[in-house]
């Protein structure tokens, strides 16, 4: 099941891998057999907001491998509406087995990163590297909910693509409203009611912890995990982030003290897309000495 019907010009899928019982969309960029790079999305996002650190970093080479988290994107959606982190770790797994490459660095970002965190700090996936980008299990929570208001706005469906392009825009402020909206194709779906819907599968908020407790549950959960990290790992922040602040970066540093740390100012929450060549230069700097390229 998915949105709706893909709109004219959305790049299709490079190729597909089997997830833990749902199929994912990937885009791969370099050569089979480089050390491998494997990016993890945020909420609400999709393989395309890798596009250009990926194309970047295999042009240093690198194989990297982006891809769709189920429910999102080209992806598809959990038939039992599952979309708990552990399931989303299961999929991590399943697909680096799949890849067979040995030890991936792995990016992830905001609900990637999560995933990404939980995957290797509880022992599930062996890692070569971890960036985590503006995520850390402390969070400021009135950020996670603005994530969560924009993922459940307008559940009904959009009337137009300029009502799509208004959201976008209100969301991030920060960022000059596109004029051309040929970009949108990537991001919703045409549904059978004739309206404009979001890409994902509106199952996965119920997912989201809103409750003190369940707050708490995540984010010890998530510090567990942390405590249990071995490998080089980097935490990106943007300075504009209203998700994790400078405090929340801090009490991760505390618990993984071997960890990099960059702050890229000028960028919110969706790092990559606001500052890429920042943050692709602070990730190739980092990978370089973690997971170097061999000569030859």
């Amino acid at each position: 099941m998915s949105a709706g019907q893909r709109l004219p010009g959305a790049p299709e899928p490079e190729r597909y891998f089997a997830g833990a019982g749902v199929q994912l969309a990937a885009d791969t960029f370099g050569r089979p057999g480089d050390p491998l790079v494997v990016f993890n999305h945020g909420a609400g996002q999709t393989r395309h907001s890798w596009r250009g650190s990926a194309e970047l970093l295999a042009s240093q080479g690198y194989f990297c491998v982006a891809l769709d988290a189920r429910g999102h994107g080209d992806s598809e959606w959990a038939a039992d509406g599952n979309y708990e982190r552990s399931i989303m770790v299961e999929d991590l797994a399943v697909v680096l087995e799949q890849l067979d490459a040995g030890p991936a660095a792995l990016v992830g970002a905001s609900m990637g990163g999560n995933t990404s965190l939980a995957a290797v700090g509880e022992g599930l996936v062996t890692a070569s590297a971890l960036v985590l980008v503006d995520i850390a299990p402390r969070i400021r929570q009135a950020g996670g909910a603005k994530v969560g208001q924009f993922m459940e706005q307008n559940p009904d469906g959009f009337e137009s693509l300029d009502e799509v392009a208004d959201a976008i825009a209100n969301y991030q402020p920060h960022r000059k409203r596109k004029r051309n909206l040929d970009g949108l194709a990537k991001n919703i779906r045409l549904g059978v009611d004739g309206k404009y819907h979001w890409h994902w599968d509106p199952a996965y908020r119920r997912w989201a912890p809103r409750t003190r407790d369940e707050i708490q549950i995540r984010t010890r959960r998530l510090e567990d995990a942390a405590r249990g990290l071995t490998m080089p790992t980097l935490l990106v922040r943007g300075g504009l982030s209203d998700v994790l602040d400078e405090a929340g970066a801090q009490a991760f540093l505390d618990l993984v003290p071997h960890a990099e740390y960059v702050n890229i100012t000028g960028a919110a929450h969706m790092v990559a897309g606001d500052r890429n060549d920042t943050f692709g230069t602070a990730v190739i700097d980092f990978l370089a000495r973690a997971v170097p390229i061999m000569p030859g």
